[in-house]
């Protein structure tokens, strides 16, 4: 292994140019997809931001009893889908439409708006068919007048949810091919760069593992400063879109370090391929 991890070191040695393109194309092929990942990210966070507003708000009957909302409360809370169950007052109903809706402030000068009780759904659980069956849920209460919740505009989001979500897969593994392409054919190229010192090691009797490990080292140290190289692009990349255009997430630690590591294991996979094809031509 220590005879391998210096004969790995000297390639880079004796080609420095050879490995600068290596590592510059492998940084290159995963910035681009980091850099779909980034934006990826970005669009789910927003999209999970709009979720979060789903509410379902239903309506009581002016002059019921208190006894029979506290009920109703503890009832709704009680649902598995609802995370948080509120109840609204007629003058808090009406401070919140001037507030929000202070262009129309005087629409509201009669100062009659019902009660209602404000209903938040916990994250998985804000599909349309599931706001509609808790909205119904709450809506056989017999206090209750009536009950909205955007249906229309809760199932656009989800039917942009998923369309996002299948366009992400689908480009996700698009991206990841081309990247596992040119990174293959980079180190393809290595390899060939070598192929006479290769034969000189078949014909003094090396076995074929000794031949692929300084290769497979290789290979796994340019993915991972690839990685390493890529990642930087990335994070100089989001910095720059927080500066001139708007503020996005960047990946969090465990993110980042899987970069990285995806880059070092398809370093050494491309390597192992080229390396074992070469092998099995001489």
């Amino acid at each position: 292994m220590r005879l391998a991890m210096r004969e790995a070191l000297l390639a880079f040695r004796r080609a420095p140019g050879l490995g600068i393109l290596s590592v510059t194309r492998i940084a290159f092929s995963l910035f681009a997809f980091r850099l779909f990942g980034l934006v990826a990210l970005n669009i789910h966070d927003q999209l999970n931001q709009l979720e979060e507003r789903v509410e379902i708000r239903a309506f009581v009957v002016d002059g019921t009893a208190p006894e029979a909302t506290s009920a109703a409360l503890g009832d709704i809370a009680s649902f598995p889908e609802v995370s948080s169950v509120k109840l609204v007052s007629s003058d808090e109903a009406l401070a919140r439409a001037r507030r929000e809706l202070g262009e129309f402030s005087d629409v509201f000068e009669a100062g009659i708006l019902p009660a209602s009780i404000d209903v938040r759904l916990k994250e998985g659980f804000r599909d349309p068919a599931t706001v509609a069956a808790v909205a119904a849920r709450i809506k056989n209460y017999d206090f209750v007048d009536d009950v909205r919740f955007g249906e229309e505009w809760v199932q656009k989001l989800y039917r942009i949810r998923t369309i996002a979500t299948l366009a992400g897969a689908a480009l996700g593994l698009a991206f990841a091919g081309v990247a596992v392409i040119i990174i293959g054919s980079t180190i393809r190229m290595a390899v060939l760069a070598r192929a006479r010192e290769i034969s000189i090691m078949r014909l003094v009797g090396a076995t074929d593992g000794f031949i692929r490990m300084p290769f497979l080292i290789e290979g796994l140290l340019k993915g991972m400063l690839g990685g390493l190289l890529a990642l930087l692009l990335t994070w100089l990349a989001n910095e720059l879109i927080g500066k001139f255009v708007f503020s996005a997430e960047f990946f969090n630690a465990s993110y980042a370090v899987a970069g990285v590591a995806a880059g070092a294991l398809i370093g050494l996979l491309g390597s192992a391929f080229s390396v074992g094809r070469h092998l099995r031509a001489v």
